[in-house]
């Protein structure tokens, strides 16, 4: 009788705890939501023990996670530069491969590179900060096609290369990987033929800068949104043809970071220098309008939202994120007016960051110092329920404040991956029974 309990509880506990892979940049929908039950409500210890931990070098690459696999990109200086992705195993971090190419900086922050590696079924998509894009098999690391975006738009021959280099991750899209470039002669953002690199189209002339590209849906149909350094743009997948392009003003550089969010047919962005600005979104055409923009006047007086590196979250009609020194705030969704404002979160510091992720009616928040927090966020303020370290912070991507954790996590089968210039650690956060 034990038994037949014991395997009817065990049952009803895997039937409600779905796991979910970490195949992209802010997971599998690209939004920062994690939708997996049965985890932990508190932490139990000042630190989080590490189920495997590996070396890697420095870089801004947050991990990902497909088939039982984390994937990352690092960089090394010596002998040579060299750009690496690693391949681990997501169970005993056992090393899988790893491949690598070289690759000179000629850009500021030089830590490594930003973006994420993007999985998709039994392949991956990796591009680097100098604009190397490989597509490798996902099981061995062997390249099956490559492009140089700097040698093919010429980036930096005509002075479009970001100054801090190709941020933004590719975005799978049907049969195509969809990367922001920057460049000009129209080939800012540009497709390629996910199967055999071949370009398919490219479009618009503007700017390049960090934020990553999603994909909606508006009036039933698909629309990939590129936040550039001019504007935000909605772009047919198929054709690259522009749809709705809402311009953002830039008054000293294009140095958008966090990725566009959307809620019930509105989408906000956030800069460092540019304020915040709300877009809606047409219902029955494929069109969309500035709502309201707010800009402070300077980086330290600040309105709505500055943010640098952290993508905020939209709960119902308030947006919560970090402004440019760390001060974590809730802001009306209506006119981006300051509800509330909490240092708590993130100690007060230039650029000070948080990454957000939402589980249920919690969210998940991985601050620069390398803390997990468990909290609630609401019109009434931030709610703290548990909080303990993950990782130490590394100087590579910061001198400043002994060092910084800048990557993003991945949060993946009731575990979470998370890296800083000198490792990746892998941490359960399923729930004891």
């Amino acid at each position: 009788m034990r038994t037949i309990i014991g395997v009817l509880l065990l049952f009803m506990f895997s039937t409600t705890s779905i796991a979910e892979d970490w195949p992209q940049w802010r997971g599998p929908r690209r939004d920062g939501s994690w939708k997996e039950e049965g985890l932990v409500t508190e932490f139990t210890t000042n630190k989080i023990p590490h189920l495997w931990r590996q070396p890697i070098g420095a870089g801004y690459s947050g991990p990902t996670v497909s088939n039982g696999r984390v994937f990352v990109m690092d960089r090394l200086t010596e002998p040579v530069e060299l750009e690496r992705v690693h391949c681990f195993d997501a169970q005993s971090g056992d090393v899988l491969w790893k491949f690598e190419y070289p690759c000179a900086y000629t850009i500021s922050y030089t830590a490594g590179p930003r973006a994420s590696v993007t999985v998709d079924g039994d392949r991956c998509y990796a591009l680097g900060a100098m604009g190397h894009l490989h597509c490798l098999d996902a099981a061995s690391g062997q390249r099956i096609w490559q492009q140089d975006l700097d040698q093919r738009y010429h980036l930096q021959d005509h002075k479009r290369m970001p100054i801090w280099g190709i941020a933004a991750s590719p975005l799978i899209h049907s049969d195509l990987v969809i990367v922001l470039t920057g460049a000009d002669e129209g080939a800012s953002v540009v497709a390629f033929d996910k199967a055999t690199g071949e370009e398919q189209w490219k479009s618009l002339n503007d700017r390049g800068q960090y934020s990553s590209p999603i994909t909606i849906r508006q009036q039933e149909r698909d629309v990939v949104v590129c936040w550039t350094g001019d504007a935000v743009n909605g772009l047919e997948p198929a054709t690259g043809k522009t749809l709705w392009r809402v311009a953002m003003p830039v008054s000293r550089m294009p140095i958008g970071v966090a990725t566009p969010i959307v809620n019930n047919n509105r989408l906000f962005v956030t800069s460092f220098y540019d304020g915040s600005m709300l877009v809606q979104l047409a219902e029955n055409d494929a069109d969309a309008e500035r709502l309201w923009h707010e800009v402070g006047p300077s980086e330290r007086e600040t309105k709505a939202l500055h943010s640098i590196i952290s993508t905020p979250v939209f709960l119902k009609d308030h947006i919560y994120g970090v402004d440019s020194y760390g001060e974590l705030r809730c802001i009306a969704a209506s006119d981006g007016q300051r509800i509330w404002e909490d240092q708590a979160a993130v100690p007060k510091s230039r650029w000070s960051t948080i990454h957000f992720v939402t589980n249920g009616d919690r969210v998940w928040m991985f601050n620069e110092r390398g803390e997990l927090i468990i909290a609630t966020l609401d019109p009434d303020g931030y709610h703290e329920i548990s909080r303990a370290t993950l990782i130490e912070p590394t100087e590579e991507q910061l001198r400043q404040r002994n060092g910084v954790c800048w990557s993003h996590p991945a949060f993946a089968n009731r575990r979470v991956y998370a890296r800083n210039d000198r490792e990746i650690v892998c941490a359960d956060l399923a729930a004891k029974p």
